[in-house]
């Protein structure tokens, strides 16, 4: 028992030596070779001081010390990179006042480098210029998107818009005032500061305002001519008519006269993947608050009000707060049930996955996949600079960040409905999602991914 004890505790040591050392450089595979060779060397000194120790233990003990520095080396080659923004995707086109697409314009951007996350001390942003904005990435979505933005337009315009009430901007400040006081009342003397800080940002934030960013991920089709033509539209006609989408059969119909400049459309050079186009338009936002909708159209649009409802009830001193769209309560509705037994039971094994491998308060999300989620500005450099993943897993690693900044989150049940024309395989990309899941997990948990 003594020997078993001896090697057990020998490969513990060697494995954990190996472990600190690589998290606490570059992640690269000499230095990596490095640490291996410095370990193996402290090791064989330690053994040499203690006869209780078995010679075999030396073979354990590198066996181990190969094992671990092989896996960790893999885990750094399959752990995805967001790869930098090229310099025509940092800028932007919109329709001018006289109907013509402008020359590409600079973009503003609260954080440009990738590398080179804020610190705590440079967390706070500059003040936002409107309400909210909405981030739409759109892969060749030229049949889908006009009816999408038909519907998002029409609701952010008589919402947030100058067709609003103008008694709008004081009851929406009077709801602001009234929820910090509340706030200040339950927190202690030594956070008062705070919260009247927060107070007062708040009270000068913008309760009108909002913007469309279309970020065209590398689209082959005419998405990007969808986009600017759909605001065209919009913009010069006093009453356009209305762009329906696959699931209307109204065409009619009148939409809403659009302010110049309010869409704005970025193109990706390369496809990056649905996350990677969220992440960079949610650079490029000038919102106080901030959602990301996907350019079918599933998810009902005016259920935004919702979102920012309960993402303002629940924000902390800081005004960081997170409402995440549902689909949960829709689990036994005629639409769900209808699908395949295949795709609910692959739904269900992810869901079972995802309790497994995440922290507690990400798995406890019933619906992560939902693409219908809303940020409060402040919340946003805590979660988009340490960003990875691009694909389909993105959400989970931004509920994730989240938790590990300790941001407020809620969950808001919204509607949906399926649209045709996804991308979406349910095989191979159920497959895929379960395998970056545990590249996520791995990832963070062994400092391959860090905040700082």
């Amino acid at each position: 028992m003594g020997v078993h004890y001896g090697i057990s505790l020998a490969s513990v040591r060697v494995v954990f030596f190996v472990w600190w050392h690589c998290s606490s450089v570059k992640s690269t595979t000499s230095e990596l070779a490095l640490a291996v060779e410095d370990a193996a060397e402290e090791q064989w000194y330690a053994d040499r001081g203690n006869s209780e120790i078995h010679p075999s233990s030396d073979l354990v003990a590198d066996g181990c010390l190969n094992e671990g520095a092989t896996g960790y080396t893999l885990l750094i080659l399959v752990a995805p990179r967001p790869r930098p923004p090229l310099p025509p995707e940092k800028r932007y086109k919109t329709i001018a006042q006289d109907g013509s697409i402008t020359e590409p314009q600079l973009l503003p951007c609260w954080q440009d480098s990738l590398g080179n996350p804020m610190t705590d001390n440079t967390k706070e942003m500059e003040k936002a210029e409107l309400f909210v904005s909405v981030v739409v990435p759109a892969f060749n979505e030229e049949d889908r998107l006009g009816g999408m933005l038909e519907e998002a337009v029409n609701y952010l315009e008589r919402t947030y818009g100058k067709l609003a009430e103008c008694q709008q901007d004081e009851t929406l400040l009077n709801e602001v005032t009234k929820r910090q006081r509340t706030r200040r009342r339950k927190l202690d003397g030594g956070a008062n500061g705070s919260a009247n800080g927060s107070a007062n940002r708040s009270a000068d934030m913008p309760v009108r305002g909002w913007e469309i960013l279309v970020v065209s991920d590398g689209s082959t089709d005419g998405t990007v001519e969808t986009a600017l033509a759909f605001a065209k539209d919009h913009q010069l006609s006093p009453h356009p008519k209305s762009h329906p989408g696959p699931w209307s059969t109204v065409v009619d119909a009148d939409g809403v006269h659009t302010p110049a400049g309010t869409i704005r459309v970025i193109t990706l050079t390369k496809n990056r993947g649905k996350g990677g186009a969220v992440t960079h338009g949610m650079r490029h936002v000038r919102g106080q608050y901030v959602i990301f909708a996907d350019a079918d159209g599933a998810s009902r649009f005016e259920d935004l009000g919702k979102l920012v409802s309960a993402c303002q009830r629940i924000e902390d001193v800081q005004s960081r707060g997170l409402a995440v769209g549902s689909r949960a309560h829709l689990v036994g509705s005629e639409a769900v049930v209808k699908r395949s037994k295949l795709r609910n039971f692959l739904m269900h094994s992810f869901h079972l996955i995802l309790r497994i491998l995440t922290p507690p308060a990400t798995a406890s999300i019933k619906d992560t996949q939902c693409g219908f989620k809303l940020f409060s500005r402040a919340s946003l450099p805590y979660i988009i600079p340490y960003m990875h993943f691009e694909g389909w897993i993105f959400d989970v690693e931004m509920l994730m960040l989240a938790e590990f900044a300790g941001i407020p989150v809620a969950e808001v049940p919204v509607g949906w409905r399926e649209v045709k024309g996804s991308k979406l395989n349910v095989v191979w990309d159920s497959l895929g999602m379960a395998w970056g899941l545990a590249i996520l997990r791995m990832a963070w948990g062994f400092g391959v991914y860090r905040r700082t």
